[in-house]
């Protein structure tokens, strides 16, 4: 029976891998080759309505954006500036720099501007472009049209700070549409209307405004102009994923995509900074990390497609909501598995020890299920429920049930590392089949990536890194130690190695998983756990030079991406051309400050310092508190020590090297501690006498004996 049951479970979780995402997911990116050239328009516009979203939008509510959407591309527009919360001011000169940006004191009050001709001067403009030294080159959308031999026209207040130069100087400027002189804006080749922030107490009225602004400028336009409609900032206490649509040709009925998001309904701020200057013949000049809007996919019908685009920020919501709550569980789940653990291993008459470690093992492969199962829950569309929060819970204890009662069933369930390595791989085989088909389970996963955080939206995350590295490792020891004495230590080795470097190219190959810190963490772990397997010592000298070899491999990756044009170069290669030119320092700073903020996060230190004294004082300690667990485990399974050792390596070296710090090794930790309890209570399970039956013929003679 459970050889069926096993077998049963297996198609389910292979089928669930293979799935891929329907109607309710998000549409599927493909690699783009460069568009073919076309001829430059002759006018093209920026509509920013800041605070919009696609909720907004009816065809009642909103008549003009409708009618526009239905010939346009739609798509969503992740609007992360600098800080948490994109300030209307924010993303007009993000709009300005083509890189993130903050626009700093203008976020709390107007911008001051004085006119000057028929253009305009903005306020503190030196002080903006101050403030974003090492950030975006304030004034790069208007400098770029100025050396072209254009101008750049503004309409409202948060446009010209859009549209002014690294001077701050705006080249023609009208406070709204009704007071632009006719055919004032069709002398320059580009122009923004800033249409109102949508946003406050009416929010419906707000809404309705901007509607009319938006059909304002749409009945002034000449024919062949080329509409951008965007929610280019946030408004409130909550970042969303705004509304972006574009017009021109083939962008009716599909959504709107851009090689910065690799997604295929999906862009970043910076993109309308490069689909300006693209659209009008102007190449990117150094500095643009946008690139320009792209139909994609085909959408639905476009009240489907509304539908689709809201409920894919109301996924984004409701992981914002959620994620502190589980990381909190999480953490307080994983300290108590120690504490308990740590209690079990010491008490206990015979008999009610071996239940006592059964019961143990089965706790910690149910806690190293949480992981894999938070991606394997974005398979079923829980964004498009009633619940959205309750099913998305649902769904991940839905899957840790299935990961552990697999891991449990089939026949590898009576080896020591049997079900932690079925565990291990299958994280390894979900994270590496999602890096393969799109990324759609890393996005709102809990151990994923949010759209409205901004930090990635394709590849590899380094806290995704961190559980593939370590299921990885464990998963390659798993294989060696049954290996090892069918085929022989080379064969295992080979095994090691052959799945370790897959993981490792997966990781960090630029079409993949693009992850820079990660390959510099991967290889001394990789090295480590394949030297331990060959029987060979590893030295601090060999770590440094293997730490080394991570760090030349990384750079040749990130040459190579730089050999591509730069609107097809990923974060890789824009910062080996930033290397070249001596430009990043800041960028180092940056990263080097984020990385020594996390050791602060009073969230994930607890998992780190738990984790290490219950391997140190618990599992690897002789005596009561454990009876050496571990060491008996490492005694019948040595290869458990090589994966554990590279697991570790890379753990401390990936906290070292990503701006996430102290998320790695956290998360390495909480994948191979519960794996290595699981391994260490099999070892203690075994090396604990059962206790004697008492016979039936025993207690009879005992009776009789008695009556007697």
């Amino acid at each position: 029976m459970p050889k069926r049951v096993a077998a049963a479970l297996a198609l389910a979780v292979a089928a669930l891998i293979s799935h891929s995402p329907g109607a309710g997911a998000a549409p599927s990116h493909t690699p783009r080759t460069p568009p073919a050239r076309t001829s430059p328009a002759r006018h093209v516009v920026l509509i920013g309505v800041p605070g919009l979203r696609w909720s907004d939008v009816g065809p009642s509510v909103t008549p003009n954006l409708w009618r526009l959407a239905g010939s346009a591309a739609t798509g969503l527009l992740s609007v992360r500036a600098v800080g948490t919360l994109t300030c209307p001011a924010d993303g007009w000169v993000t709009v300005s720099a083509g890189a993130r940006s903050a626009a700093g004191p203008y976020c709390h009050r107007p911008v001051h501007l004085t006119r000057r001709g028929a253009g305009a001067v903005v306020g503190e403009a030196a002080w903006i472009r101050h403030i974003n030294t090492g950030f975006g080159p304030v004034g790069l959308l208007a400098d770029a049209v100025h050396r072209a031999g254009g101008c750049v026209n503004a309409v409202g207040p948060g446009a010209a700070l859009a549209a002014a130069d690294g001077r701050g100087r705006v080249d023609t400027y009208a406070p709204a549409p009704a007071a632009q002189p006719p055919g004032a804006g069709a002398r320059c080749a580009v122009s923004i209307v800033d249409a109102g922030t949508v946003g406050g107490g009416d929010r419906a009225s707000a809404v309705r405004r901007a509607d009319a602004t938006v059909g304002t400028v749409l009945t002034r336009l000449a024919a062949g102009t080329r509409v951008v409609v965007a929610g280019v900032a946030d408004e409130g206490r909550r970042p969303h994923l705004r509304l972006v649509l574009a017009t021109g040709p083939g962008t009716a009925g599909r959504y709107l995509g851009s090689d910065s998001t690799r997604r295929a309904n999906m862009v970043i701020l910076p993109d309308l900074t490069a689909t300006l200057l693209a659209w009008t013949g102007i190449p990117a000049p150094a500095g643009l990390i946008g690139t320009p809007l792209v139909p994609d996919a085909v959408r639905p019908a476009l009240a489907d497609s509304v539908a689709d685009l809201s409920s894919e920020d109301l996924a984004a919501q409701t992981h914002r909501w959620l994620l502190p709550r589980f990381f909190v569980g999480f953490v307080i789940s994983q300290v108590l598995l120690y504490a308990a653990a740590a209690l079990a291993l010491r008490h206990g008459s015979l008999r009610r020890r071996r239940r006592i470690l059964s019961a143990t093992r089965l706790t910690a492969l149910v806690a190293a299920a949480v992981p894999v199962s938070t991606y394997l829950v974005n398979l079923v569309p829980w964004w498009h429920t009633s619940r959205p929060t309750f099913w998305l819970v649902a769904g991940i204890v839905a899957a840790d049930v299935l990961v552990t009662a697999l891991a449990m069933c089939g026949p590898w369930r009576r080896h020591l590392l049997g079900p932690g390595t079925v565990i291990a791989a299958l994280t390894a085989a979900v994270l590496a089949g999602d890096l393969l088909t799109g990324n759609h389970l890393q996005l709102n996963s809990m151990m994923g990536y949010s759209p409205l955080v901004g930090g990635r939206y394709y590849g590899m995350g380094n806290i995704a890194f961190a559980v593939l590295a370590t299921s990885t490792l464990l998963a390659a020891a798993g294989v060696a130690q049954w290996l090892e004495p069918r085929a022989g230590r080379r064969a295992a080795v080979a095994a090691v190695l052959a799945m370790t470097l897959t993981a490792a190219l997966l990781d960090s190959w630029t079409a993949w998983g693009s992850d820079f810190g990660g390959l510099v963490a991967f290889v001394p772990g990789l090295a480590t756990t394949a030297l331990l397997v060959a029987g060979r010592r590893v030295s601090f000298l060999r770590l440094q030079l293997l730490r080394a070899t991570g760090m030349a491999l990384v750079l040749g990756v990130a040459w190579i991406d730089y050999l591509r044009p730069p609107s097809r170069q990923t974060h890789m290669g824009r910062f080996f051309g930033q290397l070249v030119e001596g430009d990043s320092l800041p960028w180092l700073e940056r990263k080097f400050t984020a990385m020594a903020h996390t050791f602060g996060n009073l969230t994930l230190l607890p998992v780190v310092v738990a984790g290490f004294l219950f391997v140190l004082l618990v599992l690897h300690r002789p005596g009561r508190a454990g009876a050496g667990g571990l060491r008996r485990a490492y005694e019948r399974a040595p290869m458990l020590r090589a994966g554990l050792s590279g697991a570790f390596v890379t753990a401390v070296v990936g906290g070292a090297v990503n701006d996430s710090g102290i998320a790695v090794p956290a998360l390495a930790l909480a994948v191979a501690v519960p794996l290595a309890l699981a391994a260490a209570v099999v070892a203690l399970q075994d090396a604990t006498p059962r206790p004697p039956k008492v016979k039936a013929f025993h207690i009879r003679r005992v009776y009789g004996t008695l009556r007697l």
